[in-house]
């Protein structure tokens, strides 16, 4: 079996779409144009911003050939994307080498700023939306699928401009001795699944088996000294390829945040989780240690999110549902803030904000145009605020529509990983 059928069984089960009637689907719009009525979600995009997207992506070699100069060109440089299945866009990519004393990790962004700027409709439209809704089997983006999908997609074998992030780490601590972001000219070698890059690190005759074994080695590293340090980890199953991803989404994010604040001293957006009270965290371990089969490390209870990640390694996989619940119920909602001041709880990180996904979040592309341009837009304090509100939104459409799905005897899971089929009545 290729690695692409794997991945596809991997993902769907061997199964094809959801198949439903005409009378569910429907049910199933309706209830769509109720919940985008209900949270102010806008479904069409204006023609003046499509026509822009569409202005946008023509002649793409040849401004990308004239920008070389101007850019790190990295296109010799091994680069590759990994993403679930069903992706449309592939908006990260990742590069990483060992080195005598030091690992280098580059983590390459879609520059999406170079296309969508304060000047232009799409960002206005961006700024309406603030993220991309994601429901299941049906999806609202921020920007443009006409050029999210084109030029802001790192896609293998073409040319395309990046915003990189080249982070140099002690082989011991795994901390930055340097940081660069600049942006640059990259070329993909390959787009991996999930499922691809778990046969990957499994195939030593395949092609990138040796960096994507690096990348893992790294990201398992980096990933224990979070939980070492703190880091409240509530999907302790995670596999590998999804580790690499998360890992050095989470480093770069970090780096560019640190960057701004340490070293350039900058407001932008960064993301904020206030901590539970003291009595919100003894009522969420009292609710898991009474629960059956479950026990919190005697040691660990001086750190409620380390006794949590203890717990959740031990547990029986019928209560792990039950903890993460337990948990997220005494969590203060995380928001964006102009300044990082309380950092960032759940990640026990001083200082964080987001980078690495401006293809579908408004934070990250205000933080792309502050990095670039080191200039922080005036009414910084409104956009944190709207894509605070807009992600709440977002998610309580989700869940109300995931609701809906299972009144009308549908599995939301199911949906999401097999997408649907309308079938005749007759």
């Amino acid at each position: 079996m290729s690695d692409d059928a794997q991945a596809q069984a991997g993902t769907a089960e061997g199964q094809g779409p959801v198949e439903i009637s005409e009378e569910v689907a429907r049910h199933l719009e309706n209830k769509r144009e109720e919940l985008f009525e209900k949270f102010e979600i806008r479904d069409e995009f204006p023609e003046d911003v499509l026509e822009e997207a569409r202005e946008r992506t023509e002649g793409v070699q040849a401004e990308i050939s004239e920008e070389v100069d101007d850019r790190e060109d990295l296109r010799e440089l091994t680069t590759w994307t990994t993403d679930p299945i069903d992706a449309q866009d592939f908006d990260d990519a990742i590069s990483v080498a060992e080195r005598d004393d030091e690992y280098v990790l580059w983590v390459h962004i879609a520059d999406v700023t170079h296309y969508v700027h304060p000047e232009s409709a799409m960002w206005e439209e961006a700024v309406e939306r603030a993220n991309t809704v994601y429901l299941p089997g049906y999806t609202i983006h921020m920007l443009p699928p006409v050029l999210a999908e084109t030029v802001c997609s790192l896609v293998p074998n073409e040319d395309r401009l990046a915003h990189t992030v080249e982070m140099h780490l002690d082989k011991e601590n795994l901390g930055y001795e340097n940081i660069e972001i600049y942006k640059s000219v990259i070329q993909s070698d390959e787009r991996l699944t999930y499922t691809q890059a778990e046969n990957r690190l499994e195939d030593p005759d395949a092609p990138l088996h040796e960096e994507n074994v690096l990348v893992h080695e790294l990201a398992d590293r980096m990933h224990e000294q979070r939980k070492e340090d703190g880091s409240l980890v509530l999907n302790p199953a995670r596999d590998r390829a999804h580790t690499i991803i998360e890992e050095c989404m989470l480093k770069a994010n970090k780096a560019v945040t640190h960057e701004l604040m340490w070293s350039r001293g900058v407001e932008a957006m960064y993301r904020v989780h206030p901590q539970p009270s003291p009595d919100e965290w003894s009522e969420a371990l009292r609710e898991i240690q009474d629960l059956e089969g479950v026990s919190i490390p005697g040691d660990k209870w001086d750190d409620p999110r380390k006794a949590v990640n203890a717990t959740l390694e031990d547990a029986p996989g019928r209560q792990l549902d039950k903890i993460q619940w337990a948990v997220m119920k005494v969590m203060p909602r995380a928001k964006y803030m102009n300044d990082p001041f309380g950092g960032h709880h759940a990640l026990n990180f001083e200082i964080y904000g987001h980078f690495t996904s401006p293809i579908r979040r408004l934070s990250d592309l205000i933080n792309h145009w502050i990095v670039y341009q080191n200039d922080v837009p005036e009414n910084l304090i409104e956009l944190c605020d709207r894509a605070s509100d807009k992600q709440k939104d977002a998610e309580q459409c989700e869940r109300e529509y995931k609701q809906f799905l299972q009144e009308v005897g549908l599995d939301p899971a199911a949906v999401n990983n097999r997408g649907i089929e309308v079938v005749d009545d007759a």
